[in-house]
């Protein structure tokens, strides 16, 4: 980690506004965490994150109204998980760095993990074959995400086992609705794996068949979008957990979440982007022309990475182990930096494996809302067992009535 994760103890007590021997206090009572700085042992750091839980609490305190508020815009947080750590610019499921675990894992692998702490129960989960459907001919026809928001309630209708909701029984409708999922997307592609494939490669044999290394491209970019905290889809699908819906409606509610534009929709804005800078054929007077003309830049930045999202690092860093083309990504990477400081973020680099693996249309949201599914089910299982309904109140602000 880091050593932005520590402060000194005047660091601390001055963020506090204490002194030394109250912070020594907090110490002996739990509420702070030191450990020794050096071999001599008589400097002692103490931890950022327990001084800033600290502070958020004393906030709290003293303007309630203003806490609540700021919580809902990337503030406070708003309740327990312990799926996904967000720290020094890394991403981490059940404390597993999600870099080491896309190298060596399959997507399958990580859903256990991140369900029931447990990689090792992935082979019995989906090892039973997967639930079948026939799609009406109607939906084949339509894009892919339609037919994942179509597909879903069908199932769901059939699958009486999906409302019981004891934590083994619903890891095992996530592998049927993963299942069911994958069967969506690779509706009308001649399929040549076989049923007890992995999804990744039930992916490659439908998409890409005859490239041999996209299986592992796909696993990556479907590990890299399992979880992120409790970002608009994954907070919609614990909502819609805290009712005593099923999984089927957990994920479809996190699937019309996704869709807006401020979350996986970004997606469609970052391929008409590089399609724009395509025509354009200079990257660079691309970029001023959309910044002369007050428009966004998709696809760059992120409030919670200053020096750049590590999703799309390891999956660019793996497009070029592989040897993939990517000067054109890269120059729009560059140019986009010289300009205005920002760097590729999930969006950008879902949409530049769509188009590196050439990928069918929309592909790059698509991969979000499978990845992200593995998520909102392990969201839902917390919320299961939490066994609370997620119902804030609103602070009204309209006409009273005795006006």
């Amino acid at each position: 980690m880091s050593e932005n994760r520590y402060l000194s103890a005047k660091e601390a007590a001055d963020l506090l506004v204490i002194s030394l021997p109250t912070l020594y206090a907090y110490v002996s009572r739990g509420l702070i965490r030191s450990e020794s700085a050096d071999e001599s042992k008589r400097q002692r750091r103490y931890y950022r994150e327990d001084v800033d839980k600290l502070l958020l609490k004393k906030e709290a305190s003293r303007n309630p109204e203003k806490m609540a508020e700021s919580a809902l815009h990337w503030g406070a947080p708003v309740l327990d998980s312990a799926l996904t750590l967000i720290l020094d610019g890394k991403l981490y499921y059940r404390g597993e760095d999600v870099a080491q675990l896309a190298r060596t894992e399959p997507l399958e692998a990580v859903a256990t993990l991140l369900w029931a702490d447990d990689r090792t129960l992935w082979r019995d989960l989906f090892s039973s074959p997967p639930t079948t459907i026939a799609l009406p001919e109607y939906l084949i026809s339509q894009p892919a995400y339609t037919r994942l928001q179509s597909l879903l309630p069908l199932a769901a209708v059939q699958d009486f086992a999906a409302y019981d909701l004891r934590p083994e029984t619903v890891m095992q409708t996530g592998a049927r609705i993963l299942a069911l999922m994958v069967t969506a997307l690779t509706a009308g592609f001649a399929q040549n794996s076989s049923t007890h494939a992995l999804i990744a490669e039930k992916l490659e044999s439908a998409w890409s068949p005859t490239d041999e290394s996209a299986a592992e491209i796909l696993n990556v970019a479907l590990i890299v979008c399992a979880d992120h905290e409790l970002n608009a889809s994954s907070f919609t699908a614990r909502i819609v957990a805290s009712t005593g819906a099923t999984p089927y409606a957990v994920v479809m509610g996190g699937l019309a979440a996704l869709t807006g534009v401020k979350h996986g929709g970004n997606t469609e804005r970052v391929e008409a982007f590089l399609n724009e800078l395509s025509a354009a054929g200079d990257v660079r007077q691309g970029i001023a022309g959309r910044l002369r003309r007050g428009e966004m830049v998709p696809g760059f930045g992120h409030k919670l990475y200053m020096e750049g999202d590590p999703r799309a690092a390891i999956l660019f860093d793996l497009l070029r182990g592989q040897g993939r083309d990517l000067h054109f990504y890269e120059a729009v990477s560059a140019g986009v930096f010289e300009v205005i400081g920002e760097h590729p973020n999930v969006d950008f680099a879902l949409v530049t494996v769509a188009r590196v693996l050439n990928l069918p249309p929309d592909s790059a949201l698509t991969l979000f809302a499978l990845g992200r599914a593995v998520g909102w089910i392990a969201h839902a299982l917390e919320q299961y067992r939490d066994d609370t309904l997620i119902r804030p109140r609103a602070r009204y602000v309209g006409n009273q009535p005795w006006l």
